[in-house]
């Protein structure tokens, strides 16, 4: 089965970190940018972060500049999304998910995206 599994959700207090790992199922990530998503109650999709398939990296949200990295390791078929400093606005479920260019995957135009984990962050 072709999938991308999320894991390393959890709860933290403010000012703590996360990292995020994004690993694919049945496919070799080497030739896609994956992206990270987050979503929280009432609110719309918000793209954060998309790493191409050449290791560029992207970071779309203007409030984790500074503090949210992504990196890949295409031998484990994995990406990551490192979160410092986090704030309870981080606070959502967050996706990852793969597209051929990060310009699509902005757009969307998803090839594959995993089902979320779940990221608290209260005191």
């Amino acid at each position: 089965q072709l999938q991308l599994v999320e894991s390393g959700g959890g709860l933290v207090q403010p000012g703590g970190s996360l990292r995020l790992s994004c690993a694919a199922s049945g496919f070799s990530l080497g030739g896609y940018a994956i992206g990270w998503f987050r979503q929280a109650p009432g609110k719309e999709r918000e793209v954060v972060l998309c790493i191409s398939s050449s290791g560029a990296s992207i970071t779309y949200a203007d409030s984790v500049k500074g503090r949210f990295t992504i990196s890949r390791d295409n031998a484990k078929k994995t990406v990551y999304l490192q979160m410092n400093s986090l704030k309870v606005e981080d606070t959502a479920v967050y996706h990852c998910s793969a597209s051929q260019t990060c310009a699509q995957w902005e757009r969307f135009e998803y090839d594959f995206y995993g089902q979320g984990t779940q990221v608290t962050v209260s005191s």
